[in-house]
């Protein structure tokens, strides 16, 4: 029994979730400028201080 799925880490998934929705919402990113965006976006959410949050 072989298995397929790849293992996420959190951050990956993380990633992920913010790329999905740039996709849904941008139609002219190439997939490695969404991918940079996500990126950056996530980035940018993590150095949120937590009382601001």
């Amino acid at each position: 029994m072989s298995n397929d799925t790849q293992t996420l880490s959190p951050y990956d998934r993380r990633v992920q979730l913010v790329l999905a929705t740039i996709n849904e919402n941008e139609k002219k990113l190439g997939d490695k400028a969404a991918r940079n965006l996500a990126v950056k976006v996530l980035h940018a959410l993590d150095h949120i201080p937590e009382k601001v949050r």
